[in-house]
């Protein structure tokens, strides 16, 4: 934290960062800039708080809260979960149904901010926004896209990690149905090439079952690729619904047991 003047309260502190532009700070920075104790710091930080000026989305970070967001409780998600993660040294991108949102298709707004991170993390609540954490292995490997936000740059997956991401945590974007929904939509962002290089960071399986939904969807043209990377690496049939009973049909071209019925709005 770098500042002209040094602020003798913590509201001149806050007046301070956000007038360069500066959103977040720890406890710890607080603690330097104002010249106090860590008891001090936290007193003042709690009664800024208290007036809706500040929150605290973890321990020990905060973020200042500009008029137009004081109804939320907090800054939204996407201003301040990069710098969070960058304060906490983890490494993340956002996905699912948040990411697919970021690349246009907005069939489910999710009711959290979904951040994919290497191991599961506690949900955060500040104000009325909430952002969950799902565990994905691979991280590294899976293709992301930055985007500008008023405060920064987001990681978020690409659209074809998206897809991909999606039918893999299906029972985390509400189900088979709003998954291939969402699809349909998403569909016109795949790059086929990109598509079926994004799945060597996944199971098979998810190519599997992505690619028949993508078909369902009419997406035949994105699809080829994945087709081969299937016919290459699916050694057995899989299930379109994990978990679930039932399904005479297959469909051959994904080595796919179709075991649930799935409809598509048009």
């Amino acid at each position: 934290m770098q500042s002209e003047s040094q602020p003798t309260s913590a509201s001149g502190l806050v007046d301070l960062l956000a007038g360069s532009g500066t959103y977040h700070f720890t406890t710890a920075e607080a603690v330097t800039a104002l010249g106090v104790s860590p008891v001090a710091a936290r007193a003042a930080l709690r009664r800024l708080a208290a007036k809706g000026a500040i929150a605290s989305p973890h321990r020990g970070f905060h973020v200042i809260v500009p008029p137009e967001y004081r109804r939320l409780g907090c800054l939204p998600a996407e201003q301040f979960v990069p710098q969070l993660m960058a304060h906490l040294g983890v490494r993340y991108y956002a996905g699912l149904l948040t990411a697919a949102q970021f690349h246009g298709a907005a069939h489910q707004r999710p009711q959290a901010f979904q951040v994919m991170v290497e191991r599961n993390r506690a949900a955060i609540e500040c104000g009325e926004v909430r952002v969950d954490f799902i565990a994905r292995k691979a991280i590294a490997r899976v293709p992301v896209v930055q985007v500008n936000t008023p405060r920064g740059v987001l990681r978020v997956s690409s659209p074809e990690a998206t897809a991909l991401d999606l039918v893999g945590y299906e029972h985390r974007a509400g189900g088979l149905d709003t998954v291939a929904n969402v699809l349909a939509e998403l569909a016109e962002r795949l790059d086929p090439v990109k598509l079926a290089a994004a799945a060597g960071a996944a199971p098979t399986t998810w190519a599997q079952r992505l690619g028949y939904l993508l078909e369902l969807a009419g997406a035949t043209d994105k699809t080829e690729g994945l087709a081969k990377w299937v016919r290459t690496h699916a050694t057995e049939y899989a299930q379109l619904a994990p978990g679930r009973r039932g399904g005479k049909e297959r469909s051959r071209r994904w080595r796919l047991v179709v075991n649930a019925k799935v409809e598509i709005e048009t």
